[in-house]
């Protein structure tokens, strides 16, 4: 288990001197600020936000049970992704190891870090391989990305499995746990402390309904959350996300009601899309939202755009074949939804005597 991450850091960056705002060299009341060469006129807004979130961290710190010195706050999870990329890799000399299928951010960080990104399939029934992640990392692997609950598979991952690769691998290991709200597993957050090596992404985007403020966080050993904050854009947090954010976490009780009635609508819509003849699976969910492999799903997908109703194509990608990607919606919504694909199934399928 790697206890001292500073070997894994990019030199380049360890011997890093950060951009040092107005608000590093002073923190604190004052009657006048004359020192970030602001337009005086149009307060608050004219003045820059807080570049180290303070209330946000604490805040945050509370709701998730965590030392705010293990928060790094980003403009979405994407921003921590490719954060993290910049501290640990060296363009064109590391490689990264992530599952497949998964998210695809981390292949377009990779990209654009100039990074190496190996992928390693789940198992047939999407479940962690073990024995070939680990022999996939070598030397220069600097990072293990794990979407737990997996997108799109929608499955989690069992802790004991990923706290056992942080055992055996001398490399960061990424959890990405967006969807952590909707799993019954336990996030790997409260871990942090004893893994160094470990970091955990989660975002306001999903339960808390916040997609359009762009709130993610990263919670990591402190040395870890260090760097980041050293390396990302100084007032990567405007003011509003962080005004907006600091009252909406106030509504923890109506975020528990929505999950519990995303939950309950998860369950009604498996159960309906399980009674059509061309849904050939639904697979079991610990997100918001389904894969459903029917049979010839661009049909499907295109006789739903049609009716104005999106969902994600994911046929194409590695053992997910023939799927659909189904966010649950409303009530409303997903009776909107199976309407139409009760409709899908008269006109094309029972029609035709199929």
């Amino acid at each position: 288990m790697t206890r001292d991450i500073s070997r894994l850091i990019r030199p380049s960056i360890a011997n890093l001197v950060p951009y040092s705002s107005a608000r590093d060299e002073y923190t604190g009341s004052a009657a006048v600020f004359l020192d970030a060469n602001e337009n005086p006129f149009n307060g608050p807004y004219n003045r820059y936000p807080d570049p180290h979130q303070a209330a946000l961290k604490k805040k945050i710190g509370l709701l998730k049970n965590v030392d705010p010195r293990q928060l790094f706050i980003g403009n979405g999870s994407d921003e921590a992704i490719d954060i993290l990329f910049r501290i640990f890799c060296t363009p064109g000399v590391d490689n990264v190891v992530s599952i497949d299928p998964t998210y695809g951010m981390y292949q377009v960080s990779a990209d654009i870090n100039n990074v190496a990104l190996r992928k390693v399939s789940l198992t047939p029934s999407f479940g962690l391989d073990l024995t070939a992640l680990i022999s996939a990392c070598d030397a220069q692997t600097k990072m293990l990305f794990i979407c737990s609950p997996n997108n799109p598979t929608s499955n989690s991952f069992a802790a004991e499995e990923i706290l056992a690769l942080t055992g055996q691998l001398d490399v960061m290991v990424v959890v990405d746990e967006a969807y952590i709200d909707f799993s019954q597993r336990e996030s790997l957050k409260n871990h942090v402390a004893e893994v160094p090596s470990l970091v955990v992404l989660q975002t306001f985007s999903k339960a808390w309904a916040l997609a359009g403020i762009r709130l993610g966080i990263a919670i990591a050993d402190p040395e870890v959350t260090r760097y980041m904050s050293m390396v990302k854009y100084p007032y990567n947090i405007n003011m509003l996300t962080q005004q907006f954010a600091l009252e909406a976490l106030e509504n923890k009780a109506q975020v528990q009601e929505w999950i519990a009635l995303i939950l309950e609508e998860r369950g009604h819509l498996e159960r309906k899309l399980n009674q059509f003849s061309f849904v050939e699976q639904v697979y079991p969910s610990d997100a918001n939202f389904l894969l459903v492999k029917v049979g010839k799903p661009k049909k499907v997908y295109n006789f739903l755009v049609e009716k104005k109703i999106i969902v994600r194509d994911r046929s194409n990608i590695r053992l997910c074949d023939g799927s659909l990607r189904i966010t649950v919606g409303t009530e409303s919504e997903n009776r909107v939804l199976t309407d139409a694909l009760t409709h899908y199934q008269h006109d094309f399928i029972d029609s035709c005597g199929l």
